[in-house]
């Protein structure tokens, strides 16, 4: 099985994390498959790409992304997942709720990238927050929703299922044959965050991971 290789937060050695611009950079690589990107709301409701609570470590503003508007916000920097959208159209997409969704958010992605079957055409949601992924099973159960994890402990594994989700995200450092074989056993797929370096990506590939958040090294591939 050949493994996703999806740009964590785009191609930040070419431009800031999460921005546009590290986006189509990451995009413009031969073996890059897709994206990963995390996705916070504004003041005005608008779903934009921003990882922390706030701007400082990236954008040097102290301010949080729900305390400025969609427009504020792309004058630092930070895109809108509408704009990320019509710029990715046919790569594959890990898009990582930091916060609980809201309608704009399922609408948007249902526009872009909902299928007639209710599904979505190469996407993923995922989140480390059950809260994130909850709304989207209720209200759209047939997108594929992973369940961002550090570990492959049964009890893990059993809360992804509870929830409904279709795979795990883990940490690179703890998958191993035995937690990839309990995941297959309870019908999970396995991705894996963050790879830096071709030899690990190509490890995991082997033991059967179906997709890796990837930079540096192993995002050239």
């Amino acid at each position: 099985m050949t493994a996703l290789r999806l740009a964590h937060r785009g191609d930040w050695r070419v431009a800031p994390e999460n921005s546009l611009a590290a986006m189509r950079a990451a995009l413009a690589i031969a073996a890059c498959d897709g994206l990963e990107f995390d996705v916070r709301f504004s003041a005005d409701g608008v779903p934009v790409l921003l990882h922390d609570p706030t701007l400082e470590r990236v954008q040097g503003d102290a301010s949080t992304a729900a305390a400025q508007t969609a427009a504020e916000l792309e004058r630092h920097g930070v895109p809108t997942l509408e704009v990320v959208l019509r710029a990715a159209r046919r790569a594959f997409l890990d898009i990582e709720l930091k916060e609980p969704p809201n309608d704009a958010f399922i609408e948007l992605v249902d526009r872009a990238r909902g299928t007639p079957g209710g599904g979505l055409a190469r996407v993923v949601v995922s989140s480390f927050l059950p809260e994130a992924l909850e709304p989207i099973r209720r209200r759209r159960p047939g997108w594929p929703v992973w369940g961002n994890t550090r570990d492959l402990a049964p009890a893990t594994l059993a809360a992804a299922v509870a929830l409904g989700c279709a795979g795990v995200s883990v940490d690179w450092r703890s998958i191993d044959r035995a937690g990839l074989a309990r995941a297959r056993a309870a019908d999970l797929d396995v991705a894996a965050w963050t790879v830096r370096r071709r030899p690990t990506f190509d490890r995991l590939e082997r033991l059967g991971a179906v997709a890796m958040c990837v930079e540096a090294g192993a995002l050239d591939g």
